[in-house]
């Protein structure tokens, strides 16, 4: 018999977040969220996201031990703004049992026919800034801070209950080279001379916080005509800043202004912390916080984040200043190769970006829908 329980207390909700790892604990490539973090991005108080959304926390149990989890999520933005009727699902981990998948989805199931909701989509979070989709490509790569890892079984799962592929994002492995390429230079430079685009350089940590409200704006406008984007709210806007930007090096953000002094372009990018969040295995104590800090200076490998140009300069050249300050910057720091997080099959404007690369796509992902 499985045991499907709604969880409602901290304590619980520590048991949650430590089935993963004990699920992944003899798998080289899963990567641990921080355990604080987690239960903080859990808090109903201090995540603004649960003031737009419900969600729902279930674990499955057979003979009194954990063998499942699940958050059922309803956006109330989603459902109500933008008019989809869907019930979420996310933090989606099992043993390689169907009925366990089979039991904690029809859970989700009956919430969302209960609300009047058309269908489900899983796995995603509360909003466009946290985690998303199934990993259906690429097992032997270890996750990023900003994804998830799964066993291959979960998408045979999700097949064989009946559900199909939905949103899709590829990821992408790039070589950087010893310099920026030779057209991008040239382009570059032409762009900031007919723009009266500049490159803002962030002073130090607080410079690039007191800036980060006007990037995630520029993130709204940017993302703004994908079908799956919902915008952040002001309060939301705080909260990632205050969760993300610590952890960030002010010299790994590209910032451009127009002659008004408004951004128009940014990027961000961050030395690789995957490896020191494994040696960290969920804990900042007694010693994650060094390997965290090392990984912040010491790293041949990079991962992009996010890259936002405002809609009235898109297609114009202001990318190409952006890559070259990235290749100055990466040389620079010793980086050899960098790496994407997830973007989204249907937006070729950004996966075009890597073409001149030597790049592959290392993994893919994508949520899985289900009629109600």
């Amino acid at each position: 018999m499985i045991e499907v329980k709604e969880l409602t207390h901290q304590k619980e909700l520590i048991s949650f977040i430590k089935f993963s790892f004990e699920l992944y604990k003899n798998c080289p490539y899963w990567v641990p969220p921080l355990i604080n973090e987690e239960l903080e991005n859990f808090d109903k108080v201090k995540n603004p996201a649960f003031k737009y959304a419900d969600a729902r926390f279930f674990m499955a149990y057979r003979n009194k031990k954990a063998v499942g989890r699940v958050v059922a999520i309803i956006n109330q933005l989603e459902v109500n703004e933008q008019k989809k009727r869907k019930m979420r699902f996310g933090w989606f981990d099992v043993i390689d049992d169907l009925e366990v998948s089979r039991a904690l989805l029809d859970k989700v199931r009956q919430i969302g026919i209960e609300n009047g909701l058309e269908y489900m989509e899983g796995p995603v979070g509360f909003s466009n800034m946290d985690k998303g989709g199934l990993l259906t490509f690429g097992f032997d790569k270890m996750n990023t801070l900003a994804t998830w890892y799964n066993y291959p079984y979960y998408r045979l799962h999700f097949e064989q209950l009946g559900y199909n592929p939905e949103t899709k994002w590829v990821e992408y492995t790039v070589k950087i080279p010893n310099k920026p390429f030779e057209k991008v230079a040239r382009i570059a430079n032409i762009v900031q001379e007919r723009s009266m685009v500049n490159i803002y350089k962030f002073k130090n940590k607080k410079d690039a916080l007191d800036h980060a409200e006007e990037m995630f704006g520029l993130l709204n406008e940017t993302y703004a005509n994908l079908s799956s984007f919902i915008p952040l709210r002001t309060d939301q806007i705080q909260y990632y800043k205050k969760k993300y930007f610590t952890y960030l090096n002010p010299e790994f953000i590209i910032c451009l202004k127009d002659e008004n002094n408004k951004i128009v372009g940014f990027s961000i990018m961050m030395p690789s912390l995957t490896k020191a969040l494994k040696k960290a295995n969920g804990k900042l104590f007694p010693f994650g916080w060094y390997h965290l800090l090392r990984a912040q200076n010491w790293s041949s490998h990079a991962e992009f984040y996010l890259i936002g140009v405002h809609p009235d300069y898109q297609k114009k050249g202001l990318t190409a200043i952006i890559f070259k300050e990235t290749n100055d910057l990466f040389n620079r720091r010793g980086i050899l190769t960098a790496e994407t997080n997830p973007e989204l099959e249907e937006n070729k404007d950004v996966q075009v970006l890597w073409k001149d690369y030597d790049e592959q796509i290392h993994k893919k992902r994508c949520t899985f829908r289900k009629n109600l």
